[in-house]
């Protein structure tokens, strides 16, 4: 089984995710990492590698990342070692300061059991597959073993927090003064710096979810919660809520009603406010096959184009890269603004949400209007032979025949589970009665038609 999966290594901390593990990853990742012509030049004029390590605030990720840093040094690279911090602030400091790659540990919306480990290269990006699967080859090869003065240095990174903090509120092109804004930090990542940009940045602050102990990260807080953010907004009358996941690389809002304003709401505000200022390339947004047909009208109608890619972030990223466009993401609250950022960060992405809230005056449900969402309804199925579900004539043609049924006021989307024998069914229609009654009438094709 692979090591890497969706977005880097992750697993029960101390059970496949060991101390051990994350010391041999790391001394792979250093020499794999450490063969382009950039490191082969330093390593040339006799200057070390470097390397950014950050962390969120699960108990686990205190000696992972000791491990990770003991993995690098003793491979002969030199170590910033940043504490607790998002994972976008990690992105950003590894190309602020022109380090040669970095290690974010963290297991993002995952419960404090869990933790992971997140490689970005040169430059603040994720890597590709095929260097994943380099440095998971390395590991069973031999190691760098400097000794003496060759091996690398462990120093606190002082001022990453004030340079990430900087870099958001230079970003910004409106102040938020005179919002009220509740913020859940998830007790993650995000707890120490998510209060105090939003607080720079002009805005009321009123926290929750900001009291990381080292085992409640997720737990019934953040992006994956909404309820008691929805709940707070309407009890001290705010603006709007902004919720974080425990790494901080996503952003899901509720308005002052305690609505939820989901990731492509989110988008549609954004793409329609950065082509009206010019920083929307091409007029194009990047969206997963999981956004809502919502999105895709509401895009038509301000002349937008929408680029769909495959779900999971690293594949908007790789779009957004090809096409060199600005803004993309997913629904579950990843935004990518690439004129400020290499990966999804909920901070930013919610402090330019509240500054077109700030600059045009208008609420955020009101700016949640351009779209309206499409009811989407999605069931799992279980237990059946996930790898014929895009070849079997029987699904296929009771597919064609509901997106025949829908025309234009809907759609249907089957999609391959990639860990498991499951089938996800999801059908978009004009009411969820209908969008419902589809789903489970394509879903019990899909039981008969792929039974293991």
């Amino acid at each position: 089984m692979p090591l890497f999966g969706t977005d880097g290594v992750r697993g029960l901390a101390n059970g496949p995710l060991t101390a051990d593990l994350a010391l041999h990853l790391a001394q792979a990742t250093a020499v794999v990492l450490g063969q382009g012509r950039t490191a082969e030049a330093r390593k040339a004029a006799g200057k070390r590698l470097t390397a950014v390590v950050a962390r969120d605030p699960r108990v686990s990720g205190e000696f992972l990342s000791a491990a990770v840093a003991a993995g690098l040094a003793s491979s002969g690279v030199d170590v910033l070692d940043a504490g607790v911090l998002p994972t976008p602030a990690t992105a950003y400091l590894i190309a602020d300061i022109d380090a040669d790659f970095g290690v974010m540990v963290s297991a993002s919306h995952n419960p404090a059991p869990d933790n992971g480990i997140k490689i970005f290269a040169r430059g603040g990006v994720k890597l590709p597959d095929v260097v994943e699967r380099r440095i998971e080859a390395a590991m069973a090869g031999q190691m760098l073993q400097p000794t003496g003065v060759g091996v690398g240095r462990i120093r606190r990174f002082a001022d990453a927090e004030d340079r990430y903090v900087v870099h958001l509120l230079a970003s910004l092109p409106h102040s938020l003064d005179g919002l009220h804004v509740v913020l859940d930090c998830a007790h993650g990542a995000a707890s120490g710096v998510s209060p105090e940009t939003f607080r720079d940045a002009g805005a009321r602050v009123t926290v929750i979810g900001a009291d990381p102990d080292g085992m409640n990260i997720n737990d019934g807080v953040g992006s994956t919660h909404l309820d008691s953010l929805a709940a707070h907004v309407v009890r001290v009358g705010a603006d709007v809520g902004i919720a974080h996941d425990g790494d901080a690389d996503r952003c899901l809002a509720v308005d002052s009603r305690g609505r939820i304003v989901d990731g492509d709401q989110i988008m549609a505000i954004l793409a329609v406010a950065m082509k009206n200022r010019g920083h929307l390339v091409a007029d194009t947004l990047v969206a997963t096959v999981m956004s809502n047909l919502g999105l895709h009208r509401a895009m038509a109608d301000q002349g937008i184009t929408v680029v769909q890619t495959g779900v999971g972030d690293r594949y908007v990223l790789e779009a957004m890269n090809a096409g060199g466009y600005s803004l993309g993401g997913e629904q579950s609250g990843h935004v990518i603004m690439s004129e400020y950022a290499t990966t999804g960060d909920g901070l930013l992405t919610g402090l330019h949400l509240m500054a077109e809230m700030a600059r045009s005056g208008r609420s955020l449900a009101q700016l949640a209007s351009v779209m309206t969402v499409y009811p989407q309804v999605l069931v799992n199925v279980r237990g059946v032979d996930r790898t014929l579900a895009a070849t079997d004539a029987g699904v296929a043609s009771a597919v064609a025949s509901v997106a025949t049924a829908l025309g234009d006021s809907g759609r249907v989307l089957l999609r391959p589970s990639g860990t498991e024998e499951m089938v996800r069914v999801m059908v978009e229609a004009s009411s969820a009665e209908v969008a419902s009654e589809y789903a489970e009438q394509l879903a019990e094709v899909v039981r008969e038609r792929l039974a293991l």
